[in-house]
């Protein structure tokens, strides 16, 4: 299994592509969108600071410590969020998916949905990983029911794990994905996107 330079996964609602400096001013916009910053349990980069955190993410990819993408609403053209794999192990056959957020307006739209079929499909069929990780913060209610409406599995929760910037210890709840899993939750990772958008299309729903 080789980690390159992350590539352009295109779908349907939303292309991922390549994280680049020149996704800062449209990032910092769709980050705004619904002030997404100021939930305390997330990590998610202020507008102003947008540039900077590209530049992170880019430095981390530089290492060999991240793959990052910048999230593109195919109906509207504009980015609306970002997201990465995250300590890719090419030894152990595995990785993270994380430090994902995406604008309000994108919210409930299929478009996470859709970018994690990409990002679960790469990691599965191109990279040939064993497993798949999850994680986020034990108050983030949103992101764990989002996590385990994919097809993860909690793996537990690792207690005190980290302190934030305001002095909040953090439990961190880890969920994955297994290769074994990985056809039963390509399905309904389809089949939810099928509904969604089949109820788009119901008149007065």
């Amino acid at each position: 299994m080789e980690f390159a330079a992350a590539p352009t996964l295109a779908g349907t609602r939303v292309t991922l592509e390549p994280l680049d400096p020149g996704h800062a001013a449209e990032l910092s916009i769709a980050v705004a969108d619904g002030e997404l910053w100021r939930t305390w349990y997330t990590a998610v980069p202020r507008p102003e600071v947008m540039a900077t955190e590209i530049d992170r993410r880019l430095a981390l990819a530089a290492s060999g410590q991240m793959m990052p993408w910048g999230i593109r609403s195919a109906s509207t053209g504009a980015m609306v969020g970002m997201t990465t794999f995250m300590h890719p192990s090419p030894d152990q056959q595995r990785l993270e998916i994380g430090s994902t957020w995406l604008g309000k307006g994108a919210q409930g739209t299929g478009a996470n949905r859709e970018a994690k079929l990409l990002l679960l499909g790469y990691a599965f069929e191109e990279l040939d990983c064993i497993a798949v990780e999850f994680r986020t913060h034990w108050h983030n209610r949103q992101s764990r029911a989002a996590i385990a409406a994919l097809g993860a599995k909690q793996d537990g929760v690792l207690r005190s794990h980290s302190v934030g910037p305001e002095g909040a210890v953090r439990d961190t709840v880890v969920f994955s994905i297994i290769a074994a899993e990985w056809p039963a939750v390509r399905l309904g990772l389809r089949e939810g996107l099928a509904r969604h958008a089949a109820l788009a299309e119901t008149p007065g729903a």
